[in-house]
Order: structure tokens, then sequence, then C-alpha cells
């Protein structure tokens, strides 16, 4: 069972879960604002970002306005 602190602190939903959190903040990614303009392709390539992070982070940067590139 994964722990609290195996979750790093960033603004990215929760909903995308704990490995894509990780993934993403180990490719340098601690901003949600940082992934507008990134290919869905290449965020998808890093171990543990799945079609549902994916999506949940698509549908949270349109509501700002923004998309994954």
């Amino acid at each position: 069972m994964a722990k609290a602190s195996d979750r790093p602190e960033t603004e990215f939903p929760r909903a995308i879960g704990a490995p894509a959190t990780r993934a993403l903040t180990a490719a340098g990614y601690t901003r949600l604002d940082q992934l507008a303009g990134v290919p869905a392709a290449e965020l998808g390539a890093l171990h543990g970002v799945g079609p549902k992070a994916l999506r949940v982070l698509g549908e949270t940067l349109a509501e700002r306005g923004l998309s994954l590139g």
C-alpha cells in the first residue's frame, strides 16, 4: 500500500495517481502549466503515465484554457 509520502506534493490532479505524478516530477515537471504544449505521446512514454492520466491532465488543462501538444 502506498504511503502519502510516496506521492510528491505538486499541483497535479490527484486523479492521475501517484505513479504518474512521480513520473512527471522525475521528468522535471512540477506545475500543471509546464505541461501545456507538451505532446501527449511524449508524456505517455513516461513510465507510469497512462491513458487515464493523459485524459485527466488534458481535461484539467482545458479548464484553464490550455492543452497538451
